[in-house]
């Protein structure tokens, strides 16, 4: 189980790093209206994401298989 949610956080990270090379940045408005605040992220968190994404992407394929359980032969 704790290989999927690590795929999972890889394929995020690699997500919000390609979104955050495209987008230079993005107005965050509150739900009951108002002005709103401008997000704009340091030119290095994009890249940091990427490589984190696909270091943790990469270190699922190299994670063991978990080992069947005891009652079954093993294949």
């Amino acid at each position: 189980m704790w290989k999927s949610f690590l795929l999972a956080g890889g394929i995020f990270a690699c997500i919000l790093g390609v979104e955050m090379l495209l987008i230079d940045s993005a107005v965050v408005v509150p739900l009951g209206g108002g002005s709103g605040s401008t997000f704009r992220a340091p030119d290095w968190v994009p890249w940091t994401l990427l490589s984190v994404g696909a270091a943790t992407i990469l270190q699922f394929y190299h994670l063991p298989r978990s080992s069947p359980p005891a009652h079954q032969p093993h294949r």
